[in-house]
């Protein structure tokens, strides 16, 4: 009896418990469905940024130093830059998009694919909507207090490196005159 108990306690855990533990991708936007749309359909050519030792200090003071990014693509127009990001909210990345206007300032911030299994109200407008005209403040954290939502700290903290980097990235290919 012990055994066919201990069986189906086994067997409970794997259908039931099991496949809720693991975290499923929630794909909201294709990337290059995001950049065609934030260019009204005429999608500029993907450049390449490598960065050097002075930005990958900067990038290290906003996202931490555990966050290698020696080089990013992006998409330049007229001012504007399309950044197609990743950062881990608590285990898994989040996929986010962010277009950064000629005045250095966010104009959308998207979460485009979403991995983790709780705090995925980030995805939300109202809470994306929170970014726009943000620009940068003391070189590392953003201009506007942006208001988190309870559950989903980590993806809240992440959207917010994730879109201070964004805004860096963009000061690094369109210096200011």
């Amino acid at each position: 009896m012990r055994v066919l108990l201990a069986d189906i306690i086994f067997l409970f855990s794997l259908l039931v418990v099991v496949p809720f533990a693991s975290a499923s991708e929630d794909v909201y936007q294709k990337p290059e469905v995001f950049v065609a749309e934030s260019f009204d359909g005429t999608v500029p050519a993907v450049q390449t940024l490598t960065l050097d030792d002075a930005a990958k200090a900067r990038v290290a003071k906003i996202m931490g130093s555990h966050y290698r990014l020696p080089r990013v693509e992006y998409w330049l127009d007229d001012g504007r830059s399309a950044w197609i990001l990743e950062e881990i909210g608590k285990f898994e990345p989040i996929t986010s998009g962010f277009i950064v206007g000629e005045s250095g300032k966010l104009e959308r911030v998207k979460v485009l694919i979403y991995r983790e299994s709780h705090g995925w109200e980030v995805k939300r407008k109202f809470f994306t909507r929170q970014f726009k005209g943000a620009g940068l403040k003391r070189g590392k954290k953003l201009s506007k207090r942006i208001d988190g939502i309870a559950g989903a700290t980590l993806s809240v903290d992440a959207l917010k490196r994730m879109s201070a980097l964004a805004i860096m990235l963009h000061e690094t290919v369109s210096p200011s005159p």
